[in-house]
């Protein structure tokens, strides 16, 4: 009755990240429950005011998307002093200045695990155990209940070491099998994935890692992760911080580890853009995530407030909604109707997506008395339509 692949955790405070549980090959299929992990490196020997706003900086990155926060998950300490009261004196400052779980990235167990002391809940996981340091990181992962990550440069190791780590009493693991050309990432993370789903290697049954190199090349780096994120990485490890590389890969794994079956979509109703009055043009969109997002911004950025009416479209997109029977003209101009939309304004003007012309006539039949606009194809023509139409019509 066990899961394939078994769920780990990450942290114990309020930051703690969930990896496994995975139950197929392609999202398709069913879903993707939790998202992959991404870390972030800080080195314990970069000078106090650079690790302090390093730590910050980890704290504050998170961004608001489609009504969703995508953030970076876990603060990664990396040993490069090779001193142990340093190490624990710089996982004690970031303890205090970042909530997110630490993973503990030395070769050193007992640097680890009393790093993992002063860390408390905020301690994550140990990364990593090699075959020669497996003896010495088992008993500290143990005793201190964390997860270990296994590296090794090929899957039959990384099997063999797997059993060997559930046999000195360490259930909680995470694999990484070495990092190499992007074709090898590909086959060795897919393998493991397709092989614990089938139940075939008992010790590929835990979530796998990747740690991303120092000194790569940034695109190569990013790429490299993006190909994680798609195939099935539980956590990828980059050594330091550059915003051009989280945003888009923040970005890709929300969006694959969306659930297909439920897209994203905001509640259906009246919406008032800035401080809309009576005059302000009205908009009609769907309930689709991030439809409703781009043309709320770029109303916002026309300069012009405006109410926006958000019509249940079960989260489709404009035409696909159009296609599907959900955004006829009927439909919308009831919705419209029904909104109290009336009680806010003085005019009787709708804007439409320029993509639904068709159903222009269809809703001033349902709308008796209103005017229907064909709007912009694109959110991105709004700011353009306010200036060059709807400005000039007042």
């Amino acid at each position: 009755s066990a899961p394939p692949i078994r769920k780990i955790v990450i942290g114990r405070n309020d930051r703690r990240v969930e990896l496994g549980e995975e139950v197929v090959l392609f999202r398709h299929e069913k879903t993707f429950y939790h998202p992959t992990a991404l870390a972030l490196g800080i080195a314990d020997n970069l000078p106090e005011a650079e690790f302090d706003q390093a730590a910050r900086t980890l704290a504050a990155a998170s961004y608001d998307r489609a009504g969703e926060t995508i953030a970076i998950s876990v603060a990664a300490l990396l040993d490069k002093s090779d001193d142990t009261t340093h190490y624990i004196t710089r996982a004690k400052r970031l303890r205090d200045l970042c909530p997110l779980p630490v993973a503990l990235v030395t070769d050193d167990a007992h640097r680890a695990g009393s790093a993992a002391e002063v860390l408390g809940e905020h301690a994550g996981l140990l990364c990593g155990a090699t075959a020669e340091t497996l003896p010495t990181f088992a008993p500290v992962a143990r005793n201190c209940k964390l997860p270990l990550v296994l590296r090794a440069h090929n899957l039959e190791a990384l099997e063999t070491m797997a059993q060997s780590a559930v046999a000195a009493g360490v259930d909680d693991l995470l694999l990484d099998p070495g990092y190499g050309p992007q074709s090898n990432l590909l086959r060795d993370h897919t393998i493991i994935r397709r092989a614990a789903l089938d139940r075939k290697v008992k010790g590929f049954g835990y979530p796998s890692f990747i740690t991303i190199p120092e000194g790569r090349d940034p695109l190569e780096a990013a790429l490299a992760a993006s190909v994680g994120i798609a195939k099935y990485s539980g956590m990828i490890l980059l050594p330091d911080w550059r915003i051009a590389q989280f945003l888009p890969l923040l970005t890709l794994r929300q969006n694959i580890y969306t659930d297909p079956q439920k897209p994203l979509q905001v509640d259906a109703g009246l919406y008032r853009i800035g401080e809309a009055g009576e005059t302000a043009p009205v908009y009609v969109t769907t309930n689709f995530s991030l439809t409703y997002f781009m043309v709320s911004t770029e109303i916002d950025g026309s300069g012009l407030p405006a109410h926006l009416v958000v019509v249940d479209a079960e989260g489709m997109s404009v035409l696909t909604a159009w296609s599907a029977g959900k955004f006829g003209g009927e439909k919308v101009g009831k919705f419209v109707r029904e909104s109290g939309l009336s009680d806010r304004i003085s005019h009787r003007k709708v804007i439409i997506p320029g993509y639904v012309a068709v159903i222009q006539g269809e809703m001033e039949d349902a709308l008796p008395g209103w005017e229907v606009l064909v709007g912009p194809q694109e959110a991105a023509d709004i700011p353009a339509f306010v200036k060059d139409v709807w400005l000039q019509q007042q």
